[in-house]
């Protein structure tokens, strides 16, 4: 499951390069779906020399060393860190579950608050992020099945791209713009909800099974 996801998560963000191309152009370089279609690349051609059974840990840091090879600009140090930094932090033979998805979006959370000198409301990566990460904390999910909390986070996930549309850039090259960035998504944001959510569909459909 982790492998399928993860190249669903591949897949999805080569799909959408255009469409990052596009949100980037009007705040930024133009060229976040080219960097982060770029690192996809990578990130497939790494997962493609692992063991059939490698696990979630192996998957994390592969992905994070090719990303962080790969892929310039801005975002593409930020993924390629906090996807290593999560590996480094689960165990071998975890449990995919709230705990565990708590523990990775937390690592990664910090790695990129860290680097990038950013918190939530800053129009970045982090206001879809941090919701997903809070979405796993156990006061969120007691009660609640794990395709439910999965629900959660992605609905938490793109409530924060829709935030970043009101406020203006603080970080990065839109803050050059200003309150002309008001009205925009954040590109970081909406290629970290394309993520997110194509885990989400795979995770959700091996529930069924």
């Amino acid at each position: 499951m982790v492998r399928d996801a993860t190249e669903a998560a591949i897949r999805a963000v080569l799909n959408e390069k255009d469409f990052l191309n596009e949100l980037d152009d009007k705040i930024g370089d133009g060229d976040h779906g080219l960097n982060m279609a770029r690192g996809a690349q990578a990130a497939h051609e790494a997962l493609a020399e692992l063991d059939e059974e490698a696990g979630l840990k192996e998957v994390l840091q592969a992905v994070g060393e090719a990303i962080t090879a790969n892929v310039g600009g801005s975002a593409g140090p930020l993924y390629g860190a906090a996807f290593s930094e999560a590996a480094r932090v689960v165990d071998e033979d975890c449990a995919l579950d709230a705990a565990t998805l708590e523990k990775i979006f937390t690592a990664m959370v910090a790695e990129i608050q860290k680097r990038g000198n950013a918190d939530r409301g800053d129009k970045t990566m982090l206001d879809v992020l941090i919701p997903i990460r809070d979405s796993f904390a156990a006061e969120n999910c007691a009660g609640k099945s794990f395709e439910d909390i999965l629900t959660q986070a992605r609905d938490a996930a793109r409530d924060g791209l829709e935030f970043t549309k009101t406020i203006a850039a603080r970080k990065g090259r839109a803050a050059s713009i200003g309150d002309k960035s008001i009205g925009c998504e954040d590109p970081g944001a909406a290629s970290s909800l394309i993520i997110f959510r194509a885990l989400c569909a795979v995770w959700k459909d091996s529930l069924r099974e």
